[in-house]
């Protein structure tokens, strides 16, 4: 049998997830990681729990017809959570549109958030504020995004690393092995981390690919990668944090794996019970990543009854703000169509909104 080289050795994931935390919540002794501070922990346990609560008001507000459709990312806070927790202020974040709880962890408003799937604007919020790019409905096209801020970065003399937020699904898209492969080539500062959570929509992962895991892909690309229990909170932030450290000390990009699952329907048009077994998803819940880190802080003595209190409320209060602003109709202006369309309107950009503007005056009149 032919051995693999060194070189190629350095880049192959693990054959089994890594992990710090075991469903049960006891705590695993991995070679591979090491477990965060206390205080590290606790806060990624209350940003996960106002996640999920954020999570359930924005599910609600879909069936009430506050939002045109909604994404729920129930089951996947660790990942989106214990990601986002890595990353540094200069930092950026390529989300996709299942990553609302993602983009309000790393401070953007909640309500600005929910604008695109309220239907409102393209975008509801500044990327430059919180480093943020715009949600990704098309698949893996924020991968491209990614890489190119990251290189163009690192072209400037910056130190910024992109971070780009990935499903199964996206991985069978063109544009994540363009962007692999830019990436690997030029040794960009990005980090890819894809969520598998068994589904692209209805399709099953064995229906999508003959590798043996998505991480072994990154060989293909020169990348090395990781493959690690995505619903292990601990396990996704030092994974994160380190490949942060790698690509911004010139490392190059990594390509990491968590293995997750989507709880809910795709989206609320879906009907997952097509395709899914119920046995299936109640074997996940019984994974659970927030009931998970609960069980080993408490365990441990760090979490108790009066700060698990506290930070209940602050996930009500959290809910509270979220339901307020999107019962609020909002103020539409149809000029607002014509808006940053192009930096320069082109004159039958102008001519259109002219056109628009006269007939509105007609009806008022």
């Amino acid at each position: 049998m032919t051995s693999v080289p060194a070189a190629s050795r350095e880049l192959l994931p693990s054959t089994s997830p890594l992990g710090l935390l075991t469903e049960d919540g006891r705590p695993v002794a991995d070679p591979g990681l090491v477990m965060p501070a206390d205080d590290v922990l606790l806060d990624l346990y209350r940003r996960m729990v106002v996640g999920r609560r954020f999570d359930r008001q924005a599910t609600a507000l879909t069936k009430q017809g506050r939002l045109a459709v909604y994404p729920s990312s129930h089951g996947q806070e660790a990942c989106q959570i214990g990601a986002v927790a890595a990353l540094r202020e200069q930092d950026w974040l390529f989300p996709t549109y299942r990553d609302s709880v993602a983009i309000v962890t790393r401070g953007v408003d909640p309500i600005e958030t929910l604008t695109l799937l309220q239907g409102g604007w393209h975008l509801g919020y500044d990327p430059y504020e919180h480093r943020v790019g715009p949600q990704c409905t098309p698949l893996a096209t924020n991968t491209l995004h990614a890489v190119g801020l990251a290189h163009a970065a690192r072209y400037q003399g910056e130190d910024t690393v992109a971070l780009v937020l990935l499903g199964d699904g996206a991985t069978s898209e063109g544009d994540t092995h363009e962007a692999l492969n830019f990436a690997g080539v030029w040794q960009a500062p990005v980090v890819f981390l894809v969520q598998n959570n068994g589904y692209a929509i209805s399709v099953p992962l064995s229906k999508q690919t003959a590798a043996p895991s998505l991480a072994a892909k990154g060989i293909g690309y020169g990348v090395p990668a990781k493959s690690i229990d995505g619903n292990d909170a601990p396990a996704v932030y030092t994974t994160v944090r380190d490949a942060v450290e790698t690509a911004r000390t010139g490392g190059g990009p990594t390509l990491i794996e968590a293995m997750t699952y989507r709880i809910e329907a795709h989206t609320n048009a879906d009907d997952a019970n097509r395709y899914r077994d119920p046995g299936e998803v109640a074997a996940w819940l019984g994974r659970d990543p927030v009931d998970r880190l609960e069980r080993y802080l408490t365990d441990t003595g760090v979490l108790d009854a009066t700060s698990r209190a506290a930070i209940t409320d602050e996930a009500e209060r959290f809910a509270s703000r979220v339901r307020d602003g999107m019962n609020v109709d909002p103020e539409v202006d149809p000029a607002e169509l014509f808006a940053h369309v192009y930096a320069s309107p082109t004159t039958a950009l102008r001519e259109q909104a002219a056109l628009l503007a006269a007939e509105i005056a007609e009806d008022q009149s």
